[in-house]
């Protein structure tokens, strides 16, 4: 007989982004993001509603976390962004990629 810790899943992470994900603040947010993803949750929410702009590097940010997702058997998921933010993600070509609700 095996014994064996087992880490409690953690079924659904949040997070707001309520400023600009633009080349500045990716850093930033790369850290927070990799961090909650190192949690190894489910599915990883990122509430875009109050997010006015992204650019090609958040794009590739958001590229990555949900490869990472994937890779454990989780799930990235955009929600509600704005016009603007939508056309960003429709122009790069991954909002067949990325799960955008």
């Amino acid at each position: 007989m095996q014994s064996g810790t087992t880490e409690p899943a953690t079924p659904v992470i949040e997070i707001v982004i309520n400023e600009e994900l633009d080349a500045a603040s990716v850093p930033r947010f790369a850290a927070l993001l990799h961090e909650a993803v190192d949690l190894r949750p489910d599915n990883l929410v990122i509430d875009l509603t109050e997010c006015p702009f992204v650019d090609a590097a958040a794009v590739g940010l958001l590229l990555d976390v949900h490869r990472r997702m994937f890779s454990h058997g989780g799930r990235l998921t955009l929600r509600s962004p704005g016009p603007r933010v939508s056309r960003t993600f429709r122009l790069a070509r991954v909002d067949n990629v990325l799960n955008v609700q």
